[in-house]
């Protein structure tokens, strides 16, 4: 069977990571569809599900956001992972209990877990308000994505779905 990797991206950062799951799913022994969100479309035909977005102002893009809304019904009828994208620095900001208000969509999707990974600014790529509110805040430019805690993750999930799977066989 076949998971759904999905992320809402602005800048290519947060779907850089989704990638990066569905390497990590693909290395554990599971076949993973890496799309946008927008392009997820019917997800009928997947095991699982791990939905990510890039989070700005504490929030998921619009495009996430809407993704959960449409689909929460198929969501939380099979296993399903949430990530969000966004703290940068170190240590990171914001906190990760100020980062993302995941608690609606862990609620609504039945989300087995969710997991706050660290960001990525590259000012070349923002607008002069972005930049602006970045400096105002002192966040700094960089890459702060963990690829070896992503990947660890990704690892977790394929050994959730493939004892699931192996579970239905007996």
């Amino acid at each position: 069977m076949t998971v759904l990797v999905a992320a809402a991206s602005k800048y290519g950062a947060t779907a850089e990571i989704a990638e990066a799951i569905g390497r990590g799913l693909r290395e554990g022994g599971v076949a993973a569809d890496v799309r946008p969100v927008g392009q997820a479309g019917n997800l009928s035909g997947y095991a699982g599900v791990v939905l990510g977005s890039a989070v700005y102002v504490g929030r998921w893009l619009e495009p996430g956001r809407r993704f959960v809304d449409e689909h929460a019904e198929e969501l939380a009828a099979k296993p399903t992972w949430l990530f969000s994208s966004g703290p940068v620095g170190d240590p990171p900001k914001p906190e990760a209990a100020e980062a993302v208000q995941i608690g609606p969509l862990m609620a609504v999707t039945k989300a087995r877990g969710h997991r706050l990974f660290a960001g990525k600014i590259d000012k070349g790529k923002l607008g002069f308000g972005e930049r602006a509110l970045l400096l105002a805040l002192r966040v700094p430019e960089g890459d702060f994505r963990d690829w070896a805690e992503i990947a660890a993750w990704a690892t977790m999930i394929a050994g959730a779905i493939s004892g699931e799977e192996s579970s239905d066989v007996r």
